[in-house]
Parts: C-alpha cells; structure tokens; sequence
C-alpha cells in the first residue's frame, strides 16, 4: 500500500523551543512553510485548531490557491460552527483547493479549552455531538434534495446546499482519539483514524482496537491508520542524541517560565493532571521508560505533560526510517511528522528521510506483489491439475505421441 506524509501547517514560527518572532498570523511564513513541504515530497498538512489561534480555514485557503499539489487537512471543532455552515465552509475550500481537503473533527478532550469558546458539554456528551456532526456534514456533501433533522443537537428543517465538494463522492473524514467512545465514533465514521506516537506495541492494539469498533459498526473496510511524531534527526546518532537534549532543555526552560503551559503534575503546581486519554497514555508511557523500540523517546512528551503530538523519534535519517517502517509494517500508511525547527525540519526530513521510506515502501509493495502473484499462478496450476489431472501435460505431449503413432 502507498504510504503518506503529513506535516504542519503553522501561522507563525513559534513552537515548543522558540518563541514566534512575529504576528500569529504570518502569511509569508505560512506560505513559505507550506512550500517547503509542497517542494520536499510531503504529501498533506495539518491547519490546527485552537481555541485562540488564528481560524485554520481561511488559512487553508490562502495556502491552497497559492499552491498546486500539497493537499490540506483542516482541524475543526463541531462547537465552535452550525453543521450546515461548516459543510458549505468545507465544499467552498475543496472547490478552491480543487479536491485536496479532508476534515479532521476534534471532540475536544479540555473542558478548561472547550469552555474557552463556550462549549459545556461533558466529554460523552461531546462524542455524541461529534458523531450527529459527522453524519449531518456526510449528508450535506452527498445530498442534492434538501432534508430535515431532528437529532439530540442539530435540528433544522428543508436544508439543502447549492456548494458540492469537488472530491466524489466526498472528502475524507479524520479523527482521533484514544479512549473506548473515540473509537466507536472514528470506528464508525472516519476514514482516517489519527493516533499519536506510541510503542510498537501499544500502537498495535490501538489499531485493533479501532478494527473491532469499525466492524461493530458494520463496516467491511476500518479507517486508515495515521500515527504522528516529533522527529529529532542529525548526520550521526551522537548528534541526534545531543539536539535531543537540547531540545527537551529548551522546552523545559520555557514551560518553566509560563510561556509553554504544562498539564502534567510534575510541571506548573497549579496544572491538573490532562483530562484526555491519549495525554494519560502518553505520560504513562513516559513514567515507564524513556527508549522503546528502534528510536521513540519519551522526555520530550513528559516535559509538555503529555501534550499532543509529542513523542519523539531520534536517529540519523537512516534510523527514523527504519522507525517509521516499523509502524508502517503494522499498518499505518499515513505518518506524521513535525519537528521543532518548523522550516528546516520540514526541509530536512524531506530530503533525507521521506525518500528513504518511500523506496523501502515500493520495494516491499514490490516484493509483497511478486509473491501474491506467484501464490496465484501456483493456485491455478493446482486447481488446473486437480480438475484435469496430472498426466494432461497440454496440447505439446498429445502432438509427440500423435506424431509418434503416426
């Protein structure tokens, strides 16, 4: 199967490490990131969300009219916008992007963040309303003949869109989560489910777990697998290591100061511990050990107390290669990346690791299709021979013996 990249679409050049230099909103720097991603063989970028941030959808847009092939996933919370608002707002982006968006639906895992915009549901109750968006958006993409609803959160009455998406018979659906209610709305609705990087093992009985709420669901085909990183890479492993902890010392320096906000309980005092699963896994993972697998390494998850996308890989190109082929072999064929050095980490994993695991990719497709025909060819052979029997060699052997007789 083809594997994917997705990186970050950010505003401004600020991160965990470095405070932004300019306005949140940098159009120049929000461009010129996406170029690099769009010119270095990424695949997609991720407009986040967040509850004072600039709006990810016009922004999406600006990138998208100004760049041909890089497709956009555009992070959306179902409070903050009416479904029948949001689904016109994401037709007009697919027609401007001309078919390169996907939607990613965030419940929301804060109550403190959700508050912000005024959204006092509790958790469930937020899963139940993502789902009911989910299936409202789904039909107003597909549905030419306008429609009532009468759900537990939306009701209106003889709506119908005059904007269609330009990608048929709609754009995909993302969606991510770690608990048992994540997994039976993205089990049942999404078509790309998102995890954040986690052991190999964890990793996979998350990906089975989302199989078993999709085929709960009565579907016959789950959600794609994403899973998303922080990669720390450099020419030799010594000096990944070494950026690596300079990294983690410069997160920590900031969390410190207030300027990064902690929600673990060994960072700021008065941070409660994280309301979400997946931020509660994450700590859990790095409390039980700081190196798993080939190059994951946890230190830089524990010193944002677990905060999204925050555990990272770190190797030569060579090594975070071989990573993430690790998780591709499991099944994951969407892999997220997103370093600390917006820019040049963009610019670097894109020429140094990307061609790495895209030729090691071709080559197992490769091989995985060889074999595959070769078990076919063997199958028809015998089927060929336990219909026919073994002494029918074919038309040659009946000519010799004809010739011979003659």
């Amino acid at each position: 199967m083809p594997v994917e990249f997705l990186g970050i679409a950010a505003t401004n050049d600020g991160s965990e490490t470095t405070a932004r230099s300019g306005a949140a909103f940098d159009k120049e720097y929000t461009l010129r990131l996406a170029r690099a991603h769009e010119d270095h063989g990424w695949d997609r970028v991720l407009f986040a969300y967040g509850s004072g941030s600039p709006d990810p959808a016009p922004a999406a847009a600006y990138i998208a009219s100004r760049l041909e092939r890089l497709q956009i996933l555009l992070a959306h919370r179902p409070n903050v916008s009416y479904p029948t608002y949001a689904a016109k707002t994401f037709a007009t982006l697919d027609r401007i992007s001309e078919g390169r968006l996907a939607v990613h639906f965030i419940t929301g895992g804060n109550d403190h963040e959700q508050g912000r915009e005024g959204d006092t549901l509790t958790k469930d109750e937020r899963y139940a309303r993502t789902r009911e968006y989910i299936r409202i958006v789904k039909k107003i993409w597909t549905s030419h003949e306008a429609f009532d609803h009468e759900g537990d959160h939306y009701r209106f009455h003889d709506f119908v869109s005059d904007v269609f998406p330009v990608q048929q018979p709609r754009p995909n659906v993302s969606f991510g989560g770690s608990s048992p209610a994540a997994y039976a709305v993205g089990g049942a609705e999404a078509d790309i489910y998102c995890l954040w990087g986690e052991p190999l093992e964890q990793t996979a009985q998350q990906i089975e777990a989302v199989k078993a709420a999709a085929e709960a669901a009565g579907r016959t085909e789950p959600p794609r697998i994403q899973v998303a990183f922080r990669p720390i890479i450099a020419p030799t492993e010594e000096l990944a290591w070494e950026k690596a902890h300079r990294t983690v010392g410069a997160i920590r320096q900031r969390r410190e100061t207030g300027i990064v906000p902690s929600h673990h309980r060994g960072g700021v005092p008065e941070a409660p511990a994280p309301q979400n699963t997946g931020s509660q896994r994450l700590i859990a993972i790095a409390e039980a050990g700081e190196r798993y697998n080939r190059a994951l390494w946890t230190p830089t998850a524990a010193a944002t107390g677990g905060a999204g996308n925050s555990n990272a890989l770190v190797g030569t190109p060579e090594t975070v290669a071989r990573a993430l082929l690790d998780y591709y072999d499991l099944g994951v064929d969407i892999l997220s990346a997103r370093g600390y050095d917006l820019l040049g980490d963009a610019v670097d994993f894109g020429r140094y690791v990307i061609p790495l695991v895209r030729e090691e990719v071709a080559k197992r497709d490769a091989e995985r299709g060889a074999k595959q025909a070769a078990e076919q060819a063997a199958e028809h052979e015998a089927r060929h021979t336990a219909e026919h029997g073994a002494g029918d060699a074919g038309a040659p052997g009946r000519a010799t013996l004809s010739a011979v007789r003659g």
